[in-house]
């Protein structure tokens, strides 16, 4: 599955582009910030402004998104479980409080062996 076919629709805590979608000021326990779906992958979009994206995702067992490339790095940090993170053809098993950056232009792939949540920070340049 690829990150466009997201099978269920986002849960933005707010509307509008450029703006936080967290209340500044405010402590947020992340993995409370998004809930799995059965058979779904379940996104949050918290922050999306001209430096970047912060997006959490929340896996259910057997998901995940197909060999894919992005123009920015993106730097993966798995809240919850663990996930099996393919970069450039090579597999890493990531767990909790872990992370690992996806360079921009190269291939990656995530799969969900368990359900896992991970928050994904997208760095424009």
């Amino acid at each position: 599955m690829g990150l466009t076919q997201i099978e269920k629709s986002t849960e933005d805590a707010n509307s509008g582009k450029g703006k936080s979608k967290l209340q500044p000021g405010e402590a947020f326990e992340l993995a409370r910030l998004v809930n799995y779906g059965d058979d779904s992958i379940v996104s949050r979009t918290l922050v999306n402004n001209n430096a970047g994206t912060i997006t959490l995702f929340a896996f259910d067992e057997g998901q995940g998104l197909s060999e894919h490339t992005a123009p920015f790095d993106a730097l993966v940090h798995i809240v919850e479980g663990e996930s099996e993170v393919i970069i450039d053809g090579k597999s890493n098993r990531i767990s909790e409080g872990q992370i690992i950056l996806m360079p921009a232009n190269v291939p990656h792939a995530l799969n969900a062996a368990k359900p896992f949540k991970m928050m994904l920070t997208m760095l424009r340049k």
